[in-house]
Formats: C-alpha cells, sequence, structure tokens
C-alpha cells in the first residue's frame, strides 16, 4: 500500500494545557468540599466558581489549540462529575439538608436522599451529554440543564444565605425543593441556550457588549446574590421558553383547525 494512503497515527499522550484547566476544575471540587466540611461555606462557593471558570475555559483551549482527544473528553467528563456532583451536593448537604437528621422523615436520612438524588441526576445528566455528542455532534442547545448551571444554582445559594447570616437548618423548605428541582432540570428534555454563538474574539454590538459588562458590574457589587439570581434566571429560562414555544404551537393548531370562513357563513 502507498505510503501516501496509509492511515494517519493517532498522538499518543496527553497534553498539558488544556488538561491542567481541567485539573483545576477537578482541585475547585475537591476544595470545596474540604471548605464545606470546616463550614467555610464562602470559601467553598468560591471553589465551585472557580471550577466553573476553568470548565469554560479547557474546552475552548483545546479546540483553539487543536489538541482536544479522546483522554481529555474523559477527563472533563469526570472531573465535571467530582465538581459539579458530588461537592455540589455535600457543600448543600453541609449546609442545610444536614440538619434532616434530626427529623423523623426516612429516619433521619431525608437529607442523604435529597443531596444523592441530585448526584445521580448529575452522573446521569454527563453520561447522556457524551452519549449525544458523539451521535449528534455540537448541538446548539442542550438538553436538560447544564451540570455547571445546577452546581451554581445550590452553591451560590449557599454563599448568599450564609453570607446573610441565615442558619441553614431554619430553610430546609426551600434548599430541599431547590437541590431537588436543580437535580431533575439536569435529567429534563427542557433546551437551555448553551451560548456557543457567542464570539468572545469577534466584533460584537454594543448592546450585548453593554449587558455583558453591566452584568459583570452587578457580580462585582453582590457577588453571592447576584450570581444566584444570574444561574436563577438561566435555571428557569428552559421551562419558561419550552411553556412559550407549547402555547405558541397550541395557537397555531388552533388557528389552522379554524380554517378559512366557508361561503355560506
Amino acid at each position: 500500500m502507498d505510503e501516501s494512503q496509509a492511515p494517519p497515527q493517532r498522538r499518543k499522550g496527553i497534553y498539558l494545557l488544556p488538561n491542567l484547566f481541567t485539573t483545576v476544575t477537578l482541585f475547585g471540587g475537591f476544595y470545596a468540599v474540604v471548605m464545606a466540611m470546616s463550614g467555610r461555606f464562602d470559601n467553598a462557593s468560591l471553589g465551585i466558581l472557580a471550577a466553573m471558570i476553568a470548565d469554560a475555559l479547557d474546552g475552548r483551549i483545546a479546540r483553539m489549540t487543536n489538541t482536544s482527544t479522546d483522554f481529555g473528553k474523559e477527563y472533563d467528563s469526570l472531573c465535571d462529575m467530582v465538581a459539579f456532583g458530588v461537592a455540589a451536593s455535600l457543600v448543600m448537604f453541609s449546609f442545610s439538608l444536614e440538619a434532616f437528621s434530626e427529623h423523623r422523615l426516612l429516619g433521619g436520612r431525608l437529607g442523604w436522599v435529597v443531596a444523592f438524588t441530585f448526584t445521580a441526576c448529575a452522573a446521569l445528566r454527563l453520561a447522556r451529554f457524551n452519549v449525544l455528542t458523539n451521535i449528534a455532534g455540537g448541538s446548539k442547545d442542550f438538553f436538560g440543564l447544564p451540570s455547571p448551571a445546577a452546581a451554581g444554582l445550590v452553591t451560590f445559594f449557599v454563599w448568599a444565605a450564609h453570607s446573610g447570616g441565615h442558619d441553614g437548618a431554619d430553610l430546609l423548605w426551600l434548599t430541599a425543593p431547590l437541590t431537588l428541582a436543580a437535580g431533575l432540570l439536569m435529567v429534563s428534555s427542557v433546551r437551555y441556550n448553551s451560548f456557543k454563538k457567542l464570539n468572545l474574539g469577534g466584533r460584537m454590538r454594543f448592546v450585548p457588549f453593554a449587558t455583558v459588562v453591566g452584568v459583570l458590574a452587578l457580580v462585582m457589587v453582590d457577588p453571592p446574590r447576584i450570581l444566584f439570581l444570574v444561574f436563577l434566571l438561566y435555571a428557569a429560562s428552559g421551562p419558561v421558553l419550552a411553556l412559550t414555544r407549547r402555547f405558541q404551537r397550541k395557537a397555531a393548531e388552533d388557528d389552522e383547525n379554524e380554517g378559512p370562513p366557508s361561503p355560506q357563513d
């Protein structure tokens, strides 16, 4: 066989730069768990925030430098599971859900059930994302709430509540439904904007640019509450847009069924 027709050999080894950022994601989750066990929930939330930033950068760096590998994809998924599945649920458990041990529901283990449900949903979400990526390629939308967004919704609520001086044991009526909702949204079929169309390296119109700058300025004013509000709005955007599209389809079907008026009318 001609050498020019020989199949290209797969490059062995791993690339340092993108996998270094992926390792930062893993460390952010580990740091969040350690801080949550010490009751330092502000630092734990910062660890999740650092993991989210690193997770957003590693894929972009791999694509920009043409260093995407199967190893990197698997490593990224495992690190995401630790940071956004295990660590986020343990932060919420340490802050609030652990107080269920004082109640008789499920023998005082309801907090375990809620936290594990979130963790299991994160694992299912990441596994489904990997399968859909291999089958459908690059989609413009996410199916289900992305695990980093779900982790941000949970941990930034903890950060906002803790910075406001609230006791997690008094917020069980809110933290348990919030954690369950975030977990179930991850495994739902609700579509979420992936913002893949956003080109930070190219030209941008003034209004989107001003919006981004305004959001960053608000975050600097009050990081815990503004970050929680941002992720809450993003989590709610999926169901709201799904209901809007359903009502629009129903209205269009009703218009088609009515049809044009007959001549006898």
